[in-house]
């Protein structure tokens, strides 16, 4: 069993590096941005920073063909790859915000009549004034205590009027500005991950109604402000360990994203306010089957000791691969079992993550065309102490499936909530950029 190691004892073998200098004060900590074109529209926590990917695109060089992202989240590199004249294709596992990067991405919709259609919907809604037990008496507990019983009332008035109508384009956008809304005018914590609805705070917004027509708008201007002559861009719901969800073989000219970091995020549950207030499900088992169902094992919540076992056999035919994972899962278990009963089971869920990265590059792998580069931005873990290198491994298995390393540069440090809560020896974590080239 290895001995719990700290980022300093890390010496990765040298590497010829792509030249990555991210511009000064680009990106962000956490989540999508409030302000960029499209990203605007919806701040899932799990996003990718857009300038972080337009960068990366004009580095890399590619002028024409398809980029792919496996993880494509909200569609961050789908938007920022159309920006640039190239054809997108996404895979992503979480139905609602594949939707939501879908639309981004298909903007075949008249924005006057978003607009106005809009502004009839609040106009209505603001004339109507139901009563707060006619409209709440369905709604999930943590639907009603994130809000107090006005805002409850318009934002269901909003919901029932775009939901009532005939559906067709400018529903789903109408959609996404109202779900957009909910953590504006919250009275409760509900940041990322979790929401708290045991927590006042002050809504950041009053006005429901207002804001709404605030986030209409910006949709409106950003999707004004598209070339009419975009290429292909494509998000496909689906798990990309399969390969069915994959385009066809050598497609693609270049690979971006940002895997689910192997740090026990939950992206399902951080979607639950939008997804219960939308009725997308009303449970935590249906969140877990519905939503949850098709994501890579990235937290324990998903973990289980099956799953654990026939991850670790698999990746026993790699050799080196399989017992550095091995070895960290025997490690993770041990800090497990020191701690009090129900401490969570890291160890379950580290063979998993393993094993579905070296799914995904094997896909990643037949859908690029030759001297295609992969470039990945990911960060380390250290979970109860035990320094987890995730960018390293997941370069070993790329070679693994015929990548050919190219760089590994540290972008920023990270993880100070590790180093508070379960590292005995000070880990400092860090977020990384990875670049493979498929040979």
């Amino acid at each position: 069993m290895p001995d719990v190691l700290t980022s300093a004892d890390r010496t990765p073998a040298p590497l010829h590096r792509l030249d990555i200098q991210l511009p000064a004060k680009t990106g962000r900590k956490h989540g999508t941005s409030t302000r960029h074109p499209f990203d605007r529209w919806f701040r899932y926590p799990a996003g990718f920073a857009s300038d972080h990917v337009e960068y990366l695109l004009e580095l890399l060089g590619v002028t024409e063909g398809t980029v792919i992202d496996c993880f494509a989240g909200s569609g961050v590199t789908g938007t920022a790859a159309r920006s640039a004249g190239l054809g997108f294709y996404g895979i992503e596992a979480h139905p609602m915000i594949a939707e939501l990067a879908s639309i981004k991405l298909q903007g075949d919709v008249d924005p006057a009549a978003l607009r106005r259609v809009a502004a009839e919907i609040v106009s209505r809604s603001s004339a109507e004034r139901e009563a707060l037990t006619e409209v709440s008496v369905e709604e999930t507990d943590l639907v009603t205590r994130s809000f107090d019983p006005d805002v409850l009332a318009q934002l269901v008035r909003l919901r029932r009027l775009i939901q009532e109508r005939e559906p067709d384009e400018l529903s789903i956008y109408m959609k996404w500005a109202l779900l957009g809304t909910l953590r504006d005018v919250a009275t409760v914590k509900v940041g990322w991950p979790y929401q708290l609805p045991g927590k006042p705070r002050q809504a950041r917004f009053a006005d429901v109604g207002k804001r709404f027509q605030e986030r209409i708008t910006w949709m409106v201007d950003d999707l004004q402000a598209l070339d009419a002559e975009r290429p292909s861009a494509v998000v496909r719901l689906g798990d990309s360990r399969q390969p069915e969800a994959w385009p066809e073989s050598g497609s693609a000219q270049a690979s971006i994203a940002s895997p689910p970091y192997l740090n026990n995020f939950d992206y399902a549950d951080a979607t639950r306010l939008e997804a219960y207030f939308w009725g997308e499900v009303r449970s935590w088992k249906e969140l877990t089957t519905t939503i949850r169902g098709d994501m890579l094992t990235a937290s324990t919540q998903q973990s289980s000791v099956l799953e654990k076992e026939r991850a670790l056999a698999e990746l026993a035919s790699m050799s080196d691969v399989g017992q550095t994972v091995s070895a960290l899962t025997a490690a993770l278990k041990s800090e497990r079992q020191q701690r009090k009963s129900g401490a969570k089971a890291y160890d379950q869920v580290l063979p998993a993550y393993f094993l579905a990265m070296s799914q995904i590059l094997e896909n990643l792998h037949r859908s690029l065309a030759t001297g295609a580069m992969a470039v990945w931005q990911i960060g380390d873990s250290a979970p109860y102490g035990v320094y987890v290198d995730t960018p390293g491994i997941i370069g070993e298995i790329a070679a693994v499936h015929g990548f050919r390393m190219v760089s590994d540069t540290v972008i920023r440090e990270r993880g100070q909530r590790w180093r508070r809560a379960n590292s005995p020896v000070g880990v400092t974590l860090a977020e990384r950029v990875i670049c493979f080239q498929k040979e």
